[in-house]
């Protein structure tokens, strides 16, 4: 997939060491860049369906929860 195309994906959110990311069900993990981080933490553990732009190998620029 290159960079710039636009996802929507569901699946966990997670906190991990390098900041949250979206497990997804079938074992793969995006790195997810959010503006608003006081505004996510309730989310996590939970599952979520986002919307944003891949701008990395595993890196997703959120744009909507």
């Amino acid at each position: 997939m290159p960079r710039g195309t636009r996802h929507t994906l569901t699946g966990t959110l997670r906190w991990t060491r390098l900041g949250y990311a979206l497990e997804m069900d079938d074992g793969g993990m995006w790195r997810l860049d959010l503006g608003m981080i006081w505004r996510i933490r309730r989310h996590v553990d939970r599952r979520i369906t986002v919307e944003g732009a891949r701008s990395g190998f595993d890196l997703l620029d959120v744009h909507r929860l």
